[in-house]
């Protein structure tokens, strides 16, 4: 009889003390899991920080500017190229002289700099071009419909005198630069984006 109750308390004892263990993994458990879940943000707190801090460019001028620089150097303004063109917008050194930028060490650490030449490039071309725009935009030329913002990423590409070319031939003549870029794949990537604050000028400055 005593043994039966000896072996009836340790057996309890042993449930009580295993039931405790296993609540006391449960909880432990429970603490870990809920910690991990808020060390990382909810998509709807993220999306809030997301989109505050990246404007709505569409088709806009700094839409224009900021898709061509992307393509041409992924935006970075201290860029220099196997072939030498420089910066966020990857100017050719003649092209930069003619502005009057001689330093090309300083032309790389200024952004300022480097976005009012972009401006007057846009400007002079847009000057040396005037007449290929006013008698071409809104025609087809290869199924690609010409615009003002086509031509002149076009012209970015690959100077006026190619683009001249091209459109004076109904896209008959080509070019492609040394990376494999063409003026025609320009044309069409860079349509339809609004360029009417470039002023046509023949003699641009850059402050």
């Amino acid at each position: 009889m005593k043994k039966t109750i000896f072996f009836t308390i340790l057996l309890t004892i042993g449930i009580f003390i295993s039931s405790f263990t296993k609540d006391k993994k449960v909880v432990s458990s429970t603490i870990n899991s809920t910690t991990e879940i808020a060390l990382v943000p909810t998509e709807k707190e993220v999306s809030p920080i997301i989109k505050s801090n990246i404007p709505f460019v569409g088709k806009s001028f700094n839409g224009f500017k900021e898709a061509l620089a992307f393509r041409e150097s992924g935006g970075r303004y201290d860029i220099v190229s196997s072939f030498g063109y420089l910066g966020k917008y990857q100017f050719g050194a003649s092209t930069l002289k003619r502005f009057n930028i001689h330093d090309m060490e300083h032309f790389l650490e200024n952004p300022e700099l480097q976005e009012d030449a972009f401006m007057a490039l846009c400007s002079l071309n847009k000057w040396v071009l005037r007449k290929e725009i006013e008698k071409k935009v809104g025609k087809r030329i290869n199924g690609i419909e010409i615009t003002e913002s086509g031509i002149l990423a076009a012209a970015h590409l690959a100077g006026t005198g190619n683009i001249k070319e091209y459109l004076r031939t109904n896209g008959k003549y080509r070019f492609t630069d040394a990376f494999g870029s063409s003026m025609q794949h320009y044309l069409k990537k860079f349509g339809g984006y609004d360029t009417s604050i470039i002023e046509a000028n023949k003699n641009p400055k850059v402050l």
